[in-house]
């Protein structure tokens, strides 16, 4: 009788762990390396959106925005990025399916090339891994143009940490910042889509993931 009670507690400690985890769910690859199928088109005035090598390449401005075709609440996401030479770019998160200004509307986590000149009197929150406008990140962790990169990214509620290179940047609150309320209203949003912007210069990317996280 011991050892069943025993095993009965271990089978529901086993199966509280197991439920955990496919409550979590598993990492999902959003780009397959060969198409842009699993991407959504916004506000774009040119095809700058390519798949080259492999390699999913943001080519210059006018390409608007990429977003994933469905929303996301809770999840982790993560991705490899090279930026060229002055190149900048970024990741939105909780976006609105629009052509709105969605680093308001939504947020929007910066990709830049922090060394370039041009880019040497940008404020904090405009560095690499920053939510724009919102919340600074760490500086001295990205590696410079032409290597690649990793971010990852979880957001919980109103919990957004951010890691680059294998180094947390940016640990938020984003409901923390009242100031910006009436300008951020993205910051208030329970959900929405994923996506990458296009700005200026050549940006590529490769093992583009989500792991939505839920109960």
């Amino acid at each position: 009788m011991r050892y069943s009670t025993r095993g009965l507690v271990l089978s529901a400690l086993l199966g509280f762990s197991i439920c955990g985890d496919l409550r979590a769910g598993d990492f999902v690859s959003l780009f397959d390396g060969k198409s842009l199928d699993n991407w959504q088109r916004i506000a774009q005035k040119k095809d700058i959106w390519s798949v080259q090598d492999g390699l999913l390449v943001m080519g210059g401005e006018g390409g608007g925005w990429l977003a994933t075709p469905k929303d996301y609440a809770d999840f982790e996401f993560s991705l490899e990025f090279l930026l060229s030479s002055d190149s900048n770019s970024g990741v939105y998160l909780r976006a609105p399916a629009d052509t709105s200004h969605i680093s308001r509307s939504g947020m929007e986590i910066q990709i830049l090339d922090d060394f370039h000149p041009k880019y040497a009197k940008v404020q904090p929150w405009q560095r690499t891994g920053s939510i724009y406008h919102v919340a600074a990140a760490k500086t001295g962790h990205l590696k410079p143009a032409g290597e690649w990169n990793e971010m990852k990214i979880k957001a919980v509620g109103p919990h957004v940490t951010i890691s680059l290179n294998g180094v947390t940047i940016v640990d938020d609150m984003i409901d923390k910042h009242p100031e910006l309320n009436a300008e951020h209203t993205g910051l208030a949003r329970k959900s929405g889509r994923i996506g990458l912007q296009s700005h200026n210069g050549v940006v590529k990317f490769r093992n583009v993931r989500v792991r939505e996280l839920g109960d």
